[in-house]
């Protein structure tokens, strides 16, 4: 769904469905009554399967190969059509001190080595077409995650729907983010930024610009956002040390990236 829908929604205004094999209106409807068949859908089978297409598309960073139409099934990979990316999840458990903090130390070393592993990846992937390997190959996305908030979280004695285990999540995204993307860089020092990185490198910059400013914290300052992101809750973070490793992850992962560009389209 586009802001557009999103405003017709809130104005309670009429939504032209389109055919997709002639662009012609097939009927027009209430927005509010479509709004409330998706979240009713989204409801009886607990998939969401909505997309804020306006957003996305914002925070494209290469937007030049065209638009991101849509994700993989459970919306973790969205990117250009014909592309494909390896995952990877670190398991966060396994950086949780026994005094309940967090290992930043060896979280930070395990991304920047998971972030080398799928590189490595890309050129030793099977593809399902031709089109698909040479897009993986002139963007080279990569999709390292983590598994376990959940549970590390409630190890650590915090509600999964609280302010602190958000600002907690957020901070470790930030630094997941933020890392791999500077090791993106490092590789592009010495291997080159990936193939399309000259024609997409003023977007790229912009959104990565704009990621740092989230995760700083920030709430101005964004380039070419029709709806600003929801920064880094700084203050709700219980453990000092994560939202602080966040802010030198994105700092470096900008600073690099002007001198080096990225070897990776997404990280």
């Amino acid at each position: 769904v586009t802001n557009d829908f999103l405003n017709s929604v809130e104005n309670n205004g009429d939504w032209n469905l389109i055919k997709r094999t002639d662009k012609s209106v097939y009927k027009t409807v209430k927005s509010n009554d479509l709004w409330e068949k998706i979240g009713n859908a989204a409801w009886s089978c607990a998939d969401p399967g909505l997309q804020y297409d306006t957003t996305i598309n914002e925070w494209h960073t290469c937007p030049e190969g065209g638009r991101i139409n849509a994700s993989n099934p459970c919306s973790e990979y969205m990117f250009l059509d014909d592309t494909a990316c390896n995952l990877a999840s670190l398991n966060l458990m396994q950086f949780k001190n026994k005094d309940n903090t967090f290992n930043t130390k060896a979280f930070e070393h395990a991304v920047k080595l998971w972030t080398l592993t799928l590189e490595i990846s890309v050129l030793m992937a099977q593809f399902p077409s031709k089109e698909i390997a040479q897009g993986s190959y002139d963007y080279r996305t990569l999709g390292l995650g983590f598994a376990n908030i959940g549970g590390m979280l409630m190890a650590a004695g915090y509600s999964y729907d609280s302010d602190e285990a958000r600002s907690l999540c957020g901070a470790i995204s930030a630094i997941m983010t933020g890392r791999s993307y500077a090791t993106s860089a490092e590789i592009a020092s010495e291997l080159g930024a990936f193939p399309k990185y000259r024609a997409n490198a003023k977007s790229m910059m912009r959104v990565m610009e704009n990621h740092k400013n989230a995760a700083l914290g920030k709430d101005d300052g964004y380039s070419e956002l029709s709806i600003l992101p929801v920064p880094l809750a700084i203050g709700d973070c219980p453990d000092k040390t994560l939202p602080t490793a966040a802010a030198a992850a994105w700092e470096e992962a900008v600073r690099l990236g002007k001198e080096h560009g990225y070897r990776n389209a997404q990280a």
